[in-house]
């Protein structure tokens, strides 16, 4: 998969998460608590639960409401007082308000222009895209016997040469967990077994089993593959999420690039300008 800007990859990151609850003009919009002469409505509340505290967010919904209601509650008492004390007309309080405003209209844009104009045949053929450039990696399902001694191993061989079938050998005789299942080790790729079993097994044909003891640290094996294959991918299904994450992110970027040769970005400092552009070199 390509790696992109940190930025870009943060501000999506933290994008995904956000629930931005949007109400039709025409939707009832209950009052659902007064504070004073102030009321809140649906709509107050429904902002007040996409903005829970993380831990709170994982309270069941009647839990989350209730949590989300006192908060704004809350805020309602509070915010009347320090209207009251002008607190609203600070600098620091007008700055603040003018980066959440943005904030806000950020992320409303990226709703509109990201999330929502995705579609399951856009992923897809996203995820058709990375199968076909993941590189083909060889697998074999192998079961193996384990034994103390490289005697014992022999003479396991012995009987596989006189017919017995492997899987019971492998009951009788290994001293590996799996024994149970006929030494059944299921399909695996390079790089996950010792390298001595490893370059047994996949050397091996399929149906065949080692002639001779294969010695690890674990002890003495005899090795059956039964089958040889290229891996797999992901099924869709499974990674899903991730593929509608990567098309959101290059849609995301897409904008961002062409409203930054629009409008250009100019940064006078120094050192927070070369921090800005090592962050967002595409690597």
């Amino acid at each position: 998969m390509p790696r992109y800007n940190i930025l870009a990859s943060l501000s999506l990151a933290a994008l995904i998460g956000v629930a931005l609850p949007v109400l039709a003009e025409d939707k009832p919009d209950p009052v659902v608590a007064k504070v004073g002469g102030l009321e809140i409505h649906q709509s107050e509340l429904d902002v007040a639960v996409a903005n829970l505290d993380p831990q709170l967010a994982q309270l069941p919904d009647d839990q989350k409401k209730v949590a989300a209601l006192s908060g704004a509650i809350d805020v309602k008492l509070f915010a009347k007082d320090a209207a009251a004390e002008k607190l609203d007309q600070t600098e620091d309080f007008k700055a603040r308000i003018k980066y959440l405003t943005e904030r806000e209209l950020h992320g409303a844009y990226f709703k509109k222009h990201v999330i929502d104009v995705v579609t399951p045949e856009d992923i897809k053929a996203r995820y058709d895209k990375e199968v076909a450039a993941l590189p083909k990696e060889e697998e074999v399902h192998a079961r193996h016997i384990l034994v103390k001694t490289e005697d014992e191993a022999k003479a396991v061989i012995k009987e596989l040469d006189a017919g017995k079938d492997f899987a019971e050998l492998a009951k009788t005789h290994s001293t590996d967990p799996n024994k149970d299942d006929g030494g059944d080790l299921g399909y695996f790729g390079k790089g996950r077994m010792v390298k001595e079993f490893e370059a047994a097994a996949f050397g091996l044909e399929k149906g065949t089993y080692t002639k001779t003891p294969v010695k690890t640290d674990f002890g003495w094996h005899v090795i059956k593959v039964e089958d040889k294959r290229i891996a797999p991918p992901p099924a869709f299904e499974q990674v899903q999420p991730q593929i509608r994450n990567l098309v959101m992110r290059d849609k995301y970027l897409e904008l961002l690039s062409k409203a930054r040769d629009a409008q250009g970005v100019e940064i006078l400092d120094e050192a927070l300008r070369k921090g800005y552009e090592e962050a967002n070199k595409k690597q």
